[in-house]
């Protein structure tokens, strides 16, 4: 009986000095918790025991934190990114705002009304420089919100190019721009959205023109099982070309040339091309400068449609 009541005894004891360390190694670990939680460390929680699922537990907070760092690091990057963003326009801004300033003055001083319709002419021509780099700085960031997405559907490719096409006709007519144009007869469906879409050829074919010399031309065919589109131009220096950084934000080939742009559009031009599946590249052939723009072919669309 003695015995028993001492193994008793004995089997009490040990579970106590375990409750205690089980106790005490819960408590460390809160403390680490607290203190990785309130501090931005590469430090992970560390105990030396292991039974009672202690283990465990710490290796389901380490990849907490770990999962909270990145996270964090991702939304750093990303404010770092927006704030930059801020910057570097404003900075641009002020080239147009201060030239704006200056015809704004002459115009004061001139009484002569051809000159007067010339500095206007030119200050409306500032202000709308002015309005499609704000526009474009508020459409980079919106495609930058995680929380954004496109609403995509089947839509004819063909279409959106030849409209987009059609609405540069105007401009082109009047600068004597001829444009090569070889748009295949067969309909193309992708799982796109027309507004974006739109938008994304908008952006290339007016990089086309502001940087490249007199001309351009503009493709679409189909190509093992995919919409190929290509738009090609005649660059001045192509020495000043990158074509692996022309989708970077703020990039400039061309600085004389790039005062009244955001340097945006290139980039706009790429997260609506990854927002809806597609893939954009740009390459250099001699003084040609191409943008490929390649999508799948929704082949129910197609189906659907026609």
């Amino acid at each position: 009986m003695k015995i028993l009541i001492c193994f008793l005894i004995l089997i009490i004891f040990i579970q106590g000095i375990l409750f205690w360390k089980f106790q005490r190694q819960v408590g460390d670990i809160c403390r680490q918790l607290r203190f990785l939680l309130k501090n931005d460390s590469n430090m992970l929680i560390t105990g030396d025991t292991g039974f009672g699922g202690l283990k465990e537990l710490m290796e389901v907070l380490n990849q907490f934190l770990m999962d909270r760092k990145k996270e964090r690091k991702k939304y750093l990057e990303k404010e770092q990114m927006i704030s930059d963003t801020y910057t570097n326009l404003s900075h641009d801004i002020r080239t147009p705002l201060t030239s704006l300033d200056g015809y704004f003055q002459l115009l004061e001083q001139c009484d002569d009304r051809e000159e007067q319709k010339h500095y206007m002419a030119i200050i409306q021509e500032r202000i709308h420089s002015l309005k499609e780099m704000l526009e474009e700085l508020f459409l980079f960031t919106k495609l930058k919100n995680d929380s954004f997405h496109l609403e995509l559907k089947p839509c004819c490719i063909n279409q959106v190019l030849k409209q987009t096409i059609f609405s540069y006709y105007d401009e082109w007519t009047g600068k004597g721009i001829r444009p090569e144009i070889r748009i295949t007869d067969q309909l193309l469906y992708i799982e796109g959205n027309e507004a974006a879409l739109h938008r994304m050829f908008q952006n290339v074919i007016k990089n086309a023109l502001d940087h490249g010399a007199k001309g351009i031309g503009l493709s679409l065919e189909e190509k093992e099982g995919k919409s190929l589109i290509r738009i090609w131009n005649e660059v001045r220096d192509p020495e000043k070309i990158d074509p692996e950084k022309v989708f970077e934000r703020f990039y400039k080939a061309d600085e004389a040339r790039s005062k009244t742009s955001s340097g945006l559009g290139l980039s706009i031009a790429k997260e609506f091309a990854d927002q809806m599946h597609g893939q954009i590249r740009a390459r250099l052939e001699g003084r040609i400068f191409y943008i490929e723009i390649c999508f799948n072919i929704n082949k129910k669309g197609s189906k659907i449609n026609l």
